[in-house]
């Protein structure tokens, strides 16, 4: 009876200013609810012969905020009995070192209150009248997550999970790990504050959250942190443009056809953590290949056959990677004849062609089409290699004047034709570019200035022949004159008679001169009167010019 009597004594105070007491306690403490806590407290009290050889105890007294009492929760008095709810949470420090520090674990809300210490020794209490407030509130103290080292992809890593303030002896802990990263794991591991798994490329930049719950009890916290993986390219792709477009992705070396003078941009991306340093060489991936470009795009202009293939690489610390890009260029056919000659009485044409793909040959009489290469009245023999594309024909003697012979080449991206005239006494070469865009109008085109050609000519033999020049024989061989037509920016009124005849024999004139270039330039297409009327013209025409080359 004496401690507790003494003890309503503190609060009166009459020993609040007896000298030499003294016991140092914070005066106010919160703390979290399920967390721990530790006051430091330490005491000092004056000598006393007559009772300092006795046994120290400290106490520790409680007071809620609806009670008037207080009620003993903590004591190393073996003597003593203290409140059950706090048997075993509350633990002071021991007096011989004239330490009453405090430690509470598991703090609840009913530990809420007023707390006063009281130091006794033998019968007598040496007690400072020092209140202790304590301050439980609810648990918003989120987990600790600790990553021993940088997260790499394919090495193993452990995270550890901790509630900041939680102690060994409180209450239990529940700890459970979620996110994408760890889905496949089992459920044990998912279950315990130490979580150990292997990072991914794909699971850089997720989630990856540590839920803590107090058992027995409702309250949870949790943290989630955003996982920052390091891995080396993977994924590379090239996207290709065309003007500005994406039309491809290549995630593969790859070749792909590409139309000649096609502007191109070619876009290299490599997905790794921290990024890759990205260039681009021409050739295959090799020491000694050159380097046209450090960064990640790739700026083609003007495609040209040229082309080949492109590297992209992506360096990078942990590894680099490469992927390439084969560039076939593709482009419509460009023709080289027909070259036609009379041997024996028959008729021998040679055509050739160069395209990518490799183009087609073909051969027409007239409107008709020269398929069969072992026909008895014809013979076709075709050839190809790489881009070439060869054919050469025999036609005997006897064909009918005024048919066109043609030779086509012909691929995916267009077509071009050359045809040679059959006219009496001699052949007229015309080259002639048919597209594969043109329609029935070039065709028609072309018709018109073959008959305008015919009517010149027919009229230059007339003037020869009234100029008194020696005439031609029937018999001589054919002259091959190429006819070819463009613009002209100041039309010429004068007519053909402003042409002037080759000098000389006309024979040795044929044999230096083989081919003539006579260039057809029609403006304003106005009607020219013959002088000789005799003659009758149906050819409108601005301007004949002939070139020779």
């Amino acid at each position: 009876m004496v401690p507790l009597l003494l003890l309503s004594l503190l609060w009166g105070g009459s020993l609040q200013e007896e000298e030499g007491y003294e016991l140092g306690v914070q005066h106010l403490v919160k703390v979290q609810e399920g967390l721990c806590v530790h006051v430091p407290c330490s005491f000092s009290y004056p000598w006393r012969s007559w009772y300092s050889s006795g046994e120290l105890y400290t106490y520790l007294y409680w007071r809620g905020e609806k009670t008037r009492n207080f009620n003993l929760v903590a004591t190393n008095n073996p003597n003593k009995a203290v409140k059950r709810e706090t048997k075993d949470r509350f633990l002071l420090g021991d007096p011989r070192t004239n330490n009453c520090s405090l430690s509470v674990r598991d703090a609840r809300k009913s530990d809420a209150g007023t707390y006063v210490f009281q130091v006794e020794r033998g019968n007598v209490p040496t007690y400072k009248d020092k209140r202790l407030n304590l301050q439980v509130t609810d648990l918003t103290q989120k987990p600790d997550i600790l990553i021993q080292e940088h997260l790499q992809s394919g090495r193993p890593t452990q995270l550890t999970c901790s509630l900041p303030g939680a102690c060994g002896g409180g209450r239990p802990l529940t700890f459970s790990w979620a996110g994408a990263a760890v889905d496949s794991l089992n459920h044990q591991n998912l279950h315990s504050s130490v979580l150990t798994f292997t990072p991914r490329p794909q699971d850089h930049g997720t989630n990856l959250t540590c839920q803590v719950k107090l058992q027995r009890s409702r309250v949870t916290t949790q943290r989630t942190i955003w996982l920052n993986v390091f891995y080396a390219p993977w994924n590379l792709t090239i996207g290709v443009f065309f003007r500005n477009v994406t039309a491809l992705k290549i995630v593969q070396d790859t070749s792909i056809p590409i139309l000649e003078g096609e502007t191109l941009q070619l876009l290299c991306v490599a997905d790794s953590n921290p990024p890759a340093q990205l260039s681009w060489f021409r050739g295959p991936p090799a020491l000694n290949t050159t380097l046209i470009s450090s960064t990640s795009i790739l700026e083609l202009p003007r495609v040209g056959t040229g082309e080949g293939k492109f590297t992209c690489q992506a360096w990078h610390p942990l590894g680099s990677q490469s992927i390439s890009l084969s560039l076939s260029v593709v482009y419509p056919p460009r023709l080289l004849g027909p070259s036609c000659s009379w041997e024996d009485g028959d008729l021998h044409c040679s055509c050739s062609s160069q395209a990518q793909p490799a183009p087609s040959l073909r051969w027409w009489l007239g409107a008709g089409l020269l398929e069969n290469p072992s026909n008895t009245s014809y013979t076709v023999t075709s050839s190809s290699e790489g881009p070439w594309a060869n054919s050469s024909l025999s036609l005997p003697a006897g064909l009918s004047a005024g048919l066109r012979l043609s030779c086509e080449a012909e691929n995916v991206h267009g077509a071009q034709r050359a045809s040679v005239l059959l006219l009496p006494g001699k052949l007229v070469s015309v080259s002639r570019v048919v597209p594969a865009a043109f329609g029935g109008a070039g065709v028609m085109a072309l018709l018109f200035l073959c008959l305008c050609l015919i009517f010149f000519c027919i009229v230059k033999n007339h003037r020869r022949r009234a100029a008194g020049r020696r005439k031609v024989a029937n018999d001589e061989d054919p002259v091959m004159d190429t006819a070819a037509w463009g613009s002209q920016q100041n039309p010429r009124m004068n007519g053909p008679s402003d042409q002037q005849s080759p000098p000389g024999d006309i024979s040795a004139w044929r044999e230096e001169q083989d081919t003539q270039y006579i260039n057809l330039r029609f403006h304003g297409r106005k009607l020219w009167e013959p002088q000789d009327k005799g003659a009758t013209s149906t050819c409108v025409y601005s301007e004949i010019k002939k070139t020779s080359q």
